[in-house]
Formats: C-alpha cells, sequence, structure tokens
C-alpha cells in the first residue's frame, strides 16, 4: 500500500503566515503537521509516499521534507499547478500510484486515533474504500456522510442544509477503483473536482465502502483558531519538554509547555499550552496558550499575551494601553516597536 498526502492549498485562511511557507508546515507542538501525517504513514509500515504540492512550493517542500524524513523512506513530489479539488490531485498522482491500494491523507488535517482501520479494510475487508468519520456541530464545513445501518448511502459537500453530523475528517483508503471515479465526475458548483462525488460514483456503480467513527481529537489546522486548538490537545498529549540547550531565568512555567533549543526566556510566566520553536528570546512577559515561531524576540510587554501567534523571526519591543490582555497574529518577519514618549507628545499636543 502507498501513502498519498495532499499539500498543494495555499491556506488563504492563515495569511500572513502561510504567504512565506506551506501551511502543512506550520508546526504544532513544534512539530510540522505534515511531519505528523508521514509518521502516521510510517507507523502502517507504508515506506513509498507521494506529496501533492503546487509546483511554487518545489524548493522549499523539497529541503523541509528532507529534514523530516526517516531512512528507507521514498519521498516522490507530484505537481498539481491548480488547486480544483482533491479528486483532482489524486488524478495528478496516477502514474504514482499505479493502480495500487493508497492511504490517502490531507496535509493540513491532524488525526489522534490510529489508522489500521483503514489500512486493514483494503487489505483484509476487501472493500474499496474506507473513511474515517466523526461528529461535528457544524456538518455545513465539512464533507456531510449519511449512514444507514453500517453502510455509507449519501455524501455531500459542505452542504447548506446537511442530513447528518457525520463528517470526513481528511483519512481514506482506496483501492484502484478510485481512480476511474475521479476521472468519471464533474466540477462541482465551487469549480472543484470533489472527493466526495468520487466517493459516491464508487456507491452507484455498487462497489464496497466501509467507515468508522472517531471520538478522538482531529484539527483541520486551516485557521488561527483551529492551529490554536490542535497545539493545545497536542500539548496535552506529548507533555512538557523544555530542551537542556534553552536558558530559562527567573521563570514561571505553566504546563503543558514546550520549549526548543536555543532559547533565552527572562523574569516571564510561561504557560499554560505554549510551544515555542527554536531560538526564541523573551523578557518580563507572561504567556499563554500561543505558538512562537523560530527566531521570535518580546520584550517587556505587561499585559497577558493569549492566543496569540508571532511568526518566525517577529519582534515585539513593550506595548501600551490599559487592556488586561493582548492577543497577535504576526507574519514571518514582523516588528511591533512601542515607544514612550509617543504617547508624551500626544499629551503635549
Amino acid at each position: 500500500m502507498k501513502g498519498l498526502i495532499l499539500c498543494a492549498g495555499k491556506g488563504k485562511r492563515l495569511r500572513p503566515l502561510s504567504y512565506s511557507q506551506s501551511k502543512t508546515l506550520l508546526p504544532v507542538a513544534n512539530i510540522p503537521v505534515l511531519q505528523y501525517c508521514i509518521e502516521k504513514l510510517i507507523h502502517l509500515e507504508i515506506k513509498d509516499i507521494g506529496i501533492v504540492i503546487n509546483p511554487i512550493q518545489h524548493r522549499l517542500m523539497k529541503e523541509k521534507i528532507a529534514e523530516i524524513t526517516h531512512p528507507g523512506i521514498n519521498i516522490s513530489l507530484i505537481h498539481q499547478p491548480f488547486p480544483k479539488g482533491i479528486a483532482n490531485a489524486i488524478v495528478h498522482a496516477k502514474s504514482f500510484l499505479n493502480q495500487e491500494p493508497f492511504m490517502l491523507l490531507l496535509g493540513d488535517n491532524l488525526i489522534q486515533d490510529s489508522l489500521l482501520g483503514l489500512k486493514k479494510a483494503i487489505e483484509e475487508e476487501h472493500t474499496q474504500g474506507a473513511l474515517i468519520l466523526a461528529k461535528v456541530p457544524n456538518p455545513q464545513d465539512y464533507g456531510v456522510v449519511t449512514i444507514a445501518g453500517d453502510q455509507i448511502v449519501d455524501l455531500e459537500e459542505k452542504p447548506i442544509e446537511p442530513k447528518s453530523n457525520l463528517v470526513m475528517i481528511g483519512a481514506y483508503s482506496f483501492d484502484s477503483s478510485i481512480i476511474t471515479a475521479v476521472e468519471s465526475i464533474s466540477p462541482s458548483e465551487r469549480g472543484e473536482y470533489e472527493i466526495t462525488d468520487a466517493i459516491k460514483w464508487l456507491l452507484q456503480q455498487g462497489h464496497k465502502l466501509s467507515y468508522t467513527v472517531t471520538e478522538k481529537h482531529f484539527s483541520d489546522v486551516g485557521t488561527v483558531d483551529r492551529w490554536l486548538d490542535a497545539n493545545r490537545w497536542m500539548l496535552d498529549e506529548k507533555k512538557s519538554s523544555i530542551s537542556s540547550q534553552s536558558v530559562l531565568t527567573n521563570c514561571t512555567v505553566i504546563p503543558p509547555v514546550i520549549i526548543d533549543k536555543n532559547c533565552i526566556i527572562k523574569g516571564s510566566t510561561i504557560g499554560p499550552y505554549v510551544s515555542i520553536s527554536s531560538n526564541v528570546v523573551i523578557k518580563d512577559c507572561h504567556i499563554a496558550d500561543s505558538i512562537i515561531l523560530e527566531g521570535s524576540e518580546l520584550y517587556n510587554i505587561p499585559q497577558k499575551i493569549s492566543q496569540s501567534i508571532f511568526g518566525q523571526f517577529s519582534k515585539v519591543n513593550r506595548t501600551l494601553g490599559e487592556a488586561s490582555s493582548i492577543r497577535y497574529v504576526l507574519g514571518d518577519k514582523s516588528t511591533i516597536t512601542y515607544e514612550t514618549y509617543i504617547k508624551a507628545e500626544k499629551e503635549e499636543l
């Protein structure tokens, strides 16, 4: 069985952070989301993995993948020139898949549950497709699945009036019949080739499909709030970790917290639910429920920082105002500096 991970999306809802890198490379608990996907497949002894990207990402993705993959794992980069949907991505991966069964993962999704059932459904139960589903309060934002007994009977992509609260969460397995399906469907009203339509085509042709329903955590890391939510539950799972190569002086750490190497933190309260990447400098700050990427520098911020994301090499120096807490979402290499004399000059005017 092969693995296929889809990473060609532009991550528009995560801008400005997704301008400088693919959203699938953004870290959750200091590990790129894509790495979690790769490790899921490796755990299932899948060693031949295709990663679908848009051509603009090629150089960066090639460099990053080399950093996070394991010996003995074969990675193939597959270009999807335009974001025309999941089913279209499978079409572009046709030669890589070579009529073999495969596991399909969305590269911006984290799933806590095991994917072993998806693999067994194809290899042992001889189904043509298998899905992981979950119950959600907002099914209209997902591909919605209707079941009767133990059978899937209908699928709809982001319906205005969902028929159920069971949705697909970005993990599938298929045999080669899905290739015929994705080549047989037409674009949806959104102009995309929907995986829901391809799976529905399999149903209409009498193919056997199976599903499991997970009650464990999952996250589509597609917005700032979902990214922070994924960071929280992943920190709960991993527990706290502070690199021995970082220096903390006169600090209070409230778990769970992960701090990577070569960080310098002084006179600050860190946590709970904070992940700090390498080479970060923090002085006199109180930070909770936040993600701080590599090379950031935060100084002398009296308000509590919460639900914030600091892009790589971003800098914040002092703040003004009476608020008890403050929130930032800063892209890479952003700088914010508050000078106390500005307030004084305004008072004189």
